[in-house]
């Protein structure tokens, strides 16, 4: 495996010390946080699939410029949205060079998203796949903006040797102790939010296509967005404020577009079997307080004169809006009579509290009885069937 490995900062430089968390739970508490509840909603529900389904429309709607299709995905999470979407420009675009980024700050997530590459590498040879673990503001330019952090920032080109996703995988599991190495992560003082420790970028491609991809691996120093597609979906904390959400996640994603490009944004809606079960244990519970609409007026102010360039589209419901499910057997709940297994009460409470981002001290009141269990149940056995709704939006920078 050929790497090049750069950093600014003095070799035997410590780490600052991490910062302590605030008092305060609700900065402290980051529902994406907790891997269990984080890989029980992932496997049991068909978020990714129908997501990914979503963006395959956008897809379908591009028009790149060379020298590459350029593709930001702001959140990869454990990488099943990636994946399918490299899939499908791959269907689309077979032949066109590919630069494809994310932003991912877990380093769990990393590592899901990194056994999923090999074979991407294998069928789409002309790749680039870039990921980082700065602030959503910078992570489109794949550097740090703030002076200080960019003196910090470690910058890793590896160039994978060989034509098999069994030498792919190999090099890229050799990555695994620099990884934990340098995505750690530490508390921010002013925001008590998860930042990194030291702010990092790996760049991965085929050696045998470097030559093919010299215009399309970026530089270190020489940042470039211009994107194609973004993929922001849930980025952000749905009681945070919408003026947060519009400023430090949108309006920064929007500016990262090249001419042409769109912005596909998707959150939880509510209005579902979900939340139903939700209130059944806390009434007065509604996390889904900010329509697409407001959303996309707050990011419009944000951007104050580069607004003009932009389209901000909430479009009609029977567009913007879409569900997922739960996986269930066929007959595991049908009818009043129908027992319904502990696991499956489970994963329904989980999913449905875990799209609500109800934080752990509420839900470890709430699993001291078996009320939450009877809750999940009249909600299941009502439904027939467990959904949730997911909203879209487009920010378009227009030609």
């Amino acid at each position: 495996m050929a790497s090049t490995e750069q950093t600014l900062a003095p070799a035997k430089s410590a780490p600052p010390p991490a910062a302590a968390a605030t008092d305060e739970p609700e900065k402290n508490f980051r529902f994406y946080d907790n891997r269990q509840k984080y890989l029980m909603f992932v496997n049991t529900c068909s978020e990714k699939w129908v997501v990914s389904e979503r963006v395959h429309k956008e897809i379908e709607s591009l028009t790149p410029r060379p020298p590459s299709v350029r593709f930001f995905d702001a959140g990869m999470g454990d990488g099943t949205v990636l994946a399918r979407v490299l899939r499908a420009l791959h269907r689309k675009f077979e032949r066109f060079p590919f630069f494809i980024a994310g932003k991912e700050i877990s380093l769990e997530d990393v590592r899901l998203t990194l056994d999923k590459m090999p074979d991407r590498f294998l069928e789409h040879p002309e790749m680039v796949f870039a990921f980082t673990n700065i602030s959503y503001s910078d992570a489109p330019w794949l550097h740090p903006a703030n002076p200080e952090a960019a003196k910090n920032m470690v910058w890793k080109e590896v160039a994978l040797k060989g034509t098999t996703t069994a030498e792919f995988e190999r090099q890229i599991l050799e990555l695994q102790p620099f990884l934990a190495e340098k995505w750690k992560t530490k508390v921010s003082e002013k925001t008590g939010s998860m930042i990194p420790e030291t702010p990092t970028t790996v760049i991965l491609y085929r050696e045998d296509c470097k030559f093919l991809l010299d215009q399309v691996i970026p530089k270190q120093g020489q940042p470039v967005a211009n994107y194609d597609l973004i993929l922001a979906s849930q980025p952000f904390r749905l009681r945070a404020a919408t003026s947060f959400k519009a400023r430090r996640v949108l309006a920064p994603l929007a500016k990262a577009l090249g001419v042409g490009g769109r912005l596909l944004g998707i959150h939880s809606a509510g209005n579902d079997p979900g939340i139903e079960i939700v209130q059944k244990i806390w009434p007065e519970e509604d996390p889904f307080t900010t329509s697409r609409r407001e959303l996309l007026d707050a990011t419009r102010d944000a951007m104050g004169a580069d607004a003009a360039k932009y389209r901000f589209d909430p479009l009609p419901n029977r567009e913007a809006l879409f569900r997922y499910e739960m996986h269930t057997l066929p007959d595991e709940i049908d009818s009043e009579s129908a027992s319904i297994g502990t696991s499956t009460l489970l994963a329904a409470w989980n999913a449905a509290t875990y799209v609500a981002q109800i934080d752990d001290e509420r839900l470890a009141e709430a699993m001291s009885n078996s009320n939450y269990l009877d809750a999940t149940r009249s909600v299941l056995r009502k439904n027939g069937e467990l959904w949730f709704n997911d909203e879209s939006y487009i920010i378009e920078r227009t030609r």
